[in-house]
């Protein structure tokens, strides 16, 4: 359907009203006088939506009636065509409302690096993403995470992530928007590296996504799906070093022991990091699944829906322990 702005925008608050009505009803997944609110991420559903056993249409729908979480987390691959689709946006956002969900973010992938060191790649990186900060508009979301992705010197990568995230940061500002870096590989994934480009940024609507398991510097070159990781970044200090920008939280979880534990973080330690740094927000579950089976083929792990329901039933034992 052809987008006009004006209109886009137009629309946009119309429905975004609509869905801060419809707020007012949430069965909230709260402990009361805890510090987070736990939402859930698309990308836990990323083999069945990959093997078109469900849709992005359907994932609000099922987060609500088969978890009740009222607080969704987008991931723009899975409606990549549709960032400017009023139609499908509506239809999106009608079935939100009408199963009272609050849309969070959308977390962008494969619109380019921010932190490219080339600045003709740069500046395309970033309008590329501008369409996504409309459609989080429409879609009554605060925020759209991104990554500083780049080749090259550390310094200079950083540098260009700060060019590239300050006029993002400008842009998403207009629309209220926030933009946040999520720890997702090479530098991005060195604490240390990434709240020191927060800080050089200096922007209120640009932060972090501190994720609790995307701490690998370095990968190996195999041909595993998921080279085995040379090189890792402390996850507790760097989750420390990002929480004073963070706008969210991921957390992430692969295994669980019989104790119902997640076999590679400690999250009572993990939270605890959150909660002490004065962090009042969303805590999103995204179940990755499967971490130890790349080490040991003859393990299996959980489907989404049981990786799902254990990741919600431990945040919510942590919760209640540092409540």
């Amino acid at each position: 359907m052809p987008l006009n702005r004006r209109q886009f925008l137009q629309t946009s608050t119309t429905l975004a009203a609509g869905l801060a009505l419809s707020k007012q009803n949430f069965a909230r997944n709260i402990v009361q006088n805890s510090f987070f609110e736990i939402s859930l991420a698309e990308w836990s559903f990323h083999r069945d939506l990959s093997a078109k056993k469900m849709t992005n249409l359907d994932f609000p729908v099922i987060a609500r009636k088969q978890f009740d979480i009222s607080v969704v987390e987008y991931v723009n691959q899975f409606f990549k065509d549709k960032a400017n689709d009023t139609t499908y946006l509506s239809e999106l956002l009608k079935r939100c409302n009408d199963n009272g969900i609050k849309n969070h973010l959308i977390m962008i992938d494969g619109e380019g690096g921010l932190g490219d060191t080339d600045k003709t790649k740069r500046n395309q990186a970033v309008e590329n993403h501008y369409k996504w900060v409309d459609a989080a508009k429409y879609l009554g979301c605060a925020t759209i995470r991104v990554n500083a992705y780049g080749v090259g010197d550390r310094e200079e990568v950083q540098k260009s992530a700060i060019e590239a995230l300050s006029k993002l940061g400008e842009y998403g500002e207009k629309e209220n928007i926030n933009i946040i870096v999520e720890n997702h590989g090479g530098y991005s994934s060195d604490g240390q590296w990434l709240s020191t480009l927060m800080k050089k940024i200096g922007r209120k609507n640009v932060g972090t996504l501190p994720d609790f398991g995307n701490f690998c510097l370095k990968r190996n070159n195999g041909d595993s799906p998921q080279p085995a990781c040379l090189e890792e970044y402390d996850r507790y200090k760097g989750v420390k070093e990002m929480m004073p920008f963070a706008k969210g939280v991921s957390a992430k979880t692969y295994d669980f022991d019989e104790a119902g534990n997640c076999v590679e973080t400690d999250y009572v330690k993990m939270m605890k990091i959150v909660k002490d740094t004065g962090f009042k927000g969303y805590v999103g579950i995204e179940y990755e699944g499967g971490f130890m089976k790349m080490f040991d083929p003859s393990l299996d792990y959980l489907p989404a829906n049981e990786g799902i329901a254990a990741t919600k039933t431990l945040l919510e034992k942590v919760q209640q322990q540092l409540a």
